[in-house]
């Protein structure tokens, strides 16, 4: 399986944000070709003071379903509406390993 996970600051009005990024981003999202799962996260830090304030994840068959998906339309119209979330954004990619790795 491969993953996108996509990290957005923390924002200067979070109500306006959430109201965005749940009525207008996520469904944006839904439709992308080979997405199996989509699951996000507000985390909270430990200690210290938050940066990050939603962490989403899109996970995919593999390599190749997670590139289609990020060449196509529909990941063209929901990066065109990132820019409305009005948060710097970080977007990492990578394949998802499950379990401790031996030693």
């Amino acid at each position: 399986m491969h993953r996108v996970t996509i990290q957005y600051a923390v924002p200067a009005d979070p109500e306006a944000f959430d109201a965005h990024y749940f009525g207008t981003h996520v469904p944006l999202v839904g439709p992308l070709p080979g997405l199996q799962q989509f699951a996000w996260s507000k985390p909270r830090p430990l200690g210290g003071e938050a940066t990050v304030y939603l962490v989403a994840q899109l996970d995919f068959a593999d390599e190749e379903a997670m590139t289609t998906a990020l060449r196509s339309p529909e990941m063209a119209a929901a990066a065109e509406d990132a820019a409305r979330l009005g948060t710097p954004m970080t977007m990492f990619t990578g394949e998802v390993v499950v379990g401790l790795p031996s030693t």
